[in-house]
């Protein structure tokens, strides 16, 4: 009975610490996509250049996600995710306090690098402390929580940005970072890593890492030749990242899984699907509130809050469902629902009223919340426990890469329609088309999607 008792404390303790910071950076990252037109106005920040704002961070935690989920494995998971977190406190001061455009960038950088210490964390540190009955529960409520950051981050931000400026939404996060480093050093005892820790790649690291750089710089150059060269370098290097992972005896990422495991394979593809479909929503909202109807940061919080705010409602109960169910059922119904509601937003225009804009956006907000939590939960039942951090380091690169993905395809659109100028009234339809495309692009990429999550086969939660 004291060990249950002990065991049950720990559980709580710790999922404490994992949920608070679950919530503190989404609730930067929301605050900041409202800052952006005020960044771009105080900074003098072209459209191509402002895309990069949010684009560094995903680029950044693409990178080293991977690295952090094999060191998590290697050193402590609990260790990784502390000093992210501390990390993220210090590289947060530095682009509250940038005085260009391109040290914000770099700023931004460093905080992507930081936060991929805390995702590929996370969810191995649930998953290390709860049994499988009450995994999909726990992970819900991870999920829940940021977004509920998500929700709030454009409320509070919009708020503090129209009351101080745009600086203040890199600050906001610190009060509940802070508990989270004191939560985490003096009440979570122990530590979680693999029983074989093997070596480190080094050299899978560096080619990854030079790969996904290329892959973002090719994307702005596009459809300059060197844009098309540096595309044609990225993929040859991701082909031999993939080859060589396979065959080295400690990677950094796990291939093996996507030739023996279907069912991970296939839904690693459907998420990296959707995140790519749906994450530039919050930017493309943002910057169709601001410009297009010109709204304060703090009404545009108000209405962006309506997607995430509907992930956070929903997202217990789906990974609650998720323990009961089928959980490729449950994604599968997600994907079509966030379908619809991309479908919805490709249809907006500059007299779109805002009663159509917030029922799209809650469809697309309902659907992803159906989608995540199940999906995360069937993953990680899909592995060995020994995997649990680099298997969260995959799922984790899987969604930024989907993230940047998303990115990417703003920036494109944004490359070819709007160009490498200042957003001003006489460019306002070439915006308004540009966000357009992008969610009708968006919309059809659910299509392969449904494919991947309807196909992956079952598993039996136990």
């Amino acid at each position: 009975m004291p060990d249950e008792q002990a065991s049950t404390s720990l559980q709580r303790i710790t999922l404490i610490m994992v949920l608070l910071n679950a919530f503190t950076t989404p609730l930067m990252l929301s605050a900041v996509n409202v800052a952006l037109p005020s960044i771009a106005m105080d900074l003098s920040m072209d459209a191509v250049l402002l895309s990069w704002i949010p684009m560094a961070y995903l680029m950044a935690s693409a990178m080293f996600v991977l690295i952090f989920g094999r060191l998590a494995d290697m050193v402590g998971r609990k260790r990784i995710f502390l000093i992210g977190t501390f990390s993220v406190i210090i590289t947060s001061l530095i682009a509250a306090f940038a005085t260009s455009g391109i040290m914000l960038i770099s700023a931004r950088f460093l905080q992507g690098i930081c936060a991929a210490m805390l995702y590929a964390t996370q969810v191995a540190i649930v998953s290390s402390v709860f049994p499988p009955a009450k995994r999909g529960q726990a992970i819900g409520l991870t999920v829940s929580m940021i977004y509920l950051g998500l929700t709030v981050g454009p409320l509070i931000g919009g708020y503090v940005i129209d009351l101080f400026g745009w600086r203040a939404s890199f600050l906001i996060h610190m009060p509940l970072a802070i508990i989270v480093l004191c939560i985490g050093f003096t009440y979570v005892k122990g530590e979680w890593l693999s029983n074989e820790r093997g070596s480190f790649d080094l050299f899978g690291a560096i080619v990854y890492i030079v790969s996904i750089l290329l892959l973002c710089l090719a994307v702005s150059w596009l459809p300059s030749t060197i844009g098309f060269i540096l595309l044609i370098l990225a993929l040859f290097g991701f082909t031999f990242f993939f080859l060589f992972e396979r065959v080295h005896k400690h990677p950094i990422f796990n291939v093996s899984l996507f030739f023996t495991n279907r069912f991970f394979t296939f839904s690693c593809l459907a998420s990296l699907i959707i995140y790519t479909a749906t994450f530039a929503n919050v930017v493309q909202v943002s910057l169709y509130l601001q410009y297009l109807k010109g709204f304060t940061a703090t009404a545009a919080g108000l209405i962006m809050m309506c997607q995430p705010l509907t992930m956070a409602l929903f997202s217990p109960l789906s990974g609650r469902l998720s323990d009961r169910f089928e959980p490729k059922h449950i994604a599968s119904c997600g994907m079509v629902l966030s379908g619809i509601g991309l479908i919805l937003l490709s249809n907006l225009q500059i007299d779109s009223g805002l009663d159509y804009l917030i029922i799209a956006l809650v469809i697309t907000g309902l659907g992803f919340s159906l989608f995540s939590p199940p999906n995360v939960n069937a993953i990680m039942g899909s592995v060995e426990e020994q995997f649990y951090g680099s298997t969260t380091g995959v799922m984790a690169t899987m969604r930024i890469i989907g993230q940047m993905s998303s990115m990417i395809l703003v920036t494109l659109m944004f490359a070819l329609i709007i160009g490498s100028v200042e957003i001003t009234q006489a460019n306002y339809p070439a915006l308004e088309k540009a966000i357009r495309l992008t969610f009708n692009v968006a919309a059809i990429l659910c299509v392969p999607g449904l494919y991947f999550s309807l196909c992956r086969g079952r598993i039996h939660n136990n």
